[in-house]
């Protein structure tokens, strides 16, 4: 005789602390919150494989010291492991998990670099680059930070911050793969999808929609807020602004189908909108410096 368990369907967010260098995971209405890794090297972005049951975050270092790296662990904390170490990646910041190609994609600030690699941290490739590293050190519209996917027209897109508040920040888009015989610093591909934008940090792509969602933390009214505009749209018009009045906000992760989006700032909150920007909701506050948040469906027996 035979038993079946029923599987039940937890939703979690995962975030990072990165002043503390903690991450903790809670539930979405913001009860049960518990920190399951400590001693972070200032972890920034972070994506979650909940069917593997893996957490994937960057540390980003001491920029002058180019130590960043990318570690992994359970959903539970357990099993810690480095998997790209210092001195591979410059200052990793927004990370992306493309379960399909079983990637790990990532913006290298200082760097001024896209990269990816195995989820294993093998074969790390370099897909552009956008300055040199000595020449550009303090050129910050050269330096990358947020990172998505658009599958359907298999195209990479990141953004180039730019300085702060100066309104110079831009989104960039380009095959996933580099043209034959053309290089990371040499590709023809590169498209400047938006520009003029105050300091455009972290994305988010819904594919269904075919919407790009972006924090910004640059001055209000366009900054301190999260954005969205249609990547197929002919004409560009200014994007929809979803929220305002963050106090520098960092990271943006999507909800799709329960109609919302989860943000952090920097002031140390994490709030729960609607994707038509109703129905705010304060899930943790004064939490330190947040920077990566990531939703998930955590499963258990």
């Amino acid at each position: 005789m035979s038993t079946t368990t029923a599987e039940s369907v937890t939703e979690r967010l995962v975030v990072l602390n990165l002043s503390e260098g903690r991450i903790f995971t809670m539930a979405t209405d913001g009860s049960d919150r518990r920190v399951i890794v400590t001693g972070g090297h200032m972890p920034d972005g972070v994506a979650v494989d909940a069917d593997a049951g893996h957490i994937y975050w960057t540390n980003m270092g001491v920029p002058n010291l180019d130590d960043g790296s990318l570690e992994r662990c359970d959903l539970d904390g357990g099993n810690r492991k480095v998997i790209v170490p210092q001195g591979v990646t410059h200052t990793p910041k927004q990370l992306y998990l493309d379960r399909a190609g079983r990637k790990l994609y990532w913006a290298d600030r200082e760097g001024m670099r896209m990269m990816r690699a195995n989820l294993d941290g093998s074969e790390v490739e370099t897909l552009v680059v956008s300055g040199d590293v000595v020449a550009d050190r303090g050129d910050a519209t050269k330096w990358c930070v947020g990172v998505a996917i658009d599958h359907a027209r298999g195209q990479l897109y990141w953004t180039q911050k730019g300085s702060d508040n100066a309104g110079r920040g831009r989104i960039f888009r380009a095959g996933l793969e580099i043209p034959a015989g053309q290089g990371a610093a040499t590709r023809s591909d590169i498209e400047v999808w938006r520009d003029g934008l105050p300091e455009p940090i972290d994305l988010e792509f819904d594919e269904g929609n075919r919407r790009l969602y972006w924090t910004d933390r640059g001055d209000p009214p366009a900054g301190n807020t999260v954005n969205r505009a249609s990547v197929d749209a002919i004409v560009r018009l200014p994007p929809e602004v979803i929220v305002s009045h963050l106090m520098e906000a960092i990271g943006v992760a999507l909800d799709v189908a329960g109609g919302r989006l989860f943000v952090t700032d920097l002031g140390g909150s994490v709030y729960a909108v609607g994707l038509d920007g109703a129905h705010t909701q304060v899930l943790a506050y004064a939490q330190g410096n947040l920077s990566g948040v990531a939703f998930a469906k955590f499963k258990s027996r």
